[in-house]
């Protein structure tokens, strides 16, 4: 009896047929059809997907850097006190790095002086009035705009000098090209 139970399953009619049906031409186009296609549905979308991805970081990634290196964030900003040191510095790029004693600095005496106030000049002009002014402890005022981030060829600083005003003379208008807030 479990002889019976036993050979039921390697019956000849269980075996698939290893035989090649008979298609209709229809049928065979059809077939030869979805052979010959590739599905690109799936993939397609995720090409695209990650296509949109990429272009979407570039942006954020282009934004950010020129946002922080080459846009200033702050402008027509400006700062009081004496000139102490004008130096042409630099081992490829030359640029003019200047430090100055803050008035804020200069007034308080109950608060330990800390630090200078530096920053850089671009133009040779600038950088000889900056330089007939120091030491002569005659303040002046500094209107500059400032950076966020600093790059290797624009100098040491983020503070990047327009004018420089002795007391008693008369602002020029700005020539810098930078639109005023």
């Amino acid at each position: 009896m479990m002889d019976d139970n036993f050979t039921d399953y390697f019956e000849p009619e269980n075996v698939p047929d290893d035989k090649p049906k008979e298609e209709t031409p229809e049928q065979r186009e059809e077939r030869e059809i979805k052979e010959t296609t590739i599905d690109r549905t799936r993939g397609g979308r995720r090409r695209l997907f990650l296509w949109s991805l990429v272009v979407v970081l570039a942006g954020f990634l282009v934004y950010t850097v020129w946002s922080r290196y080459f846009h200033p964030y702050r402008t027509d900003c400006q700062e009081r006190g004496v000139i102490m040191d004008v130096a042409n510095e630099g081992t490829l790029v030359k640029t003019y790095e200047c430090k100055m004693i803050s008035e804020k600095y200069i007034s308080d005496t109950v608060h330990i002086y800390t630090s200078d106030f530096a920053f850089t000049i671009k133009s040779d002009s600038l950088a000889r009035e900056a330089n007939a002014l120091k030491g002569t402890g005659r303040r002046v005022t500094v209107h500059y705009y400032e950076y966020k981030g600093m790059v290797p060829w624009r100098g040491e600083t983020k503070r990047f000098a327009t004018q420089i005003v002795p007391d008693g003379a008369q602002a020029a208008p700005d020539s810098t090209g930078l639109k005023q807030r």
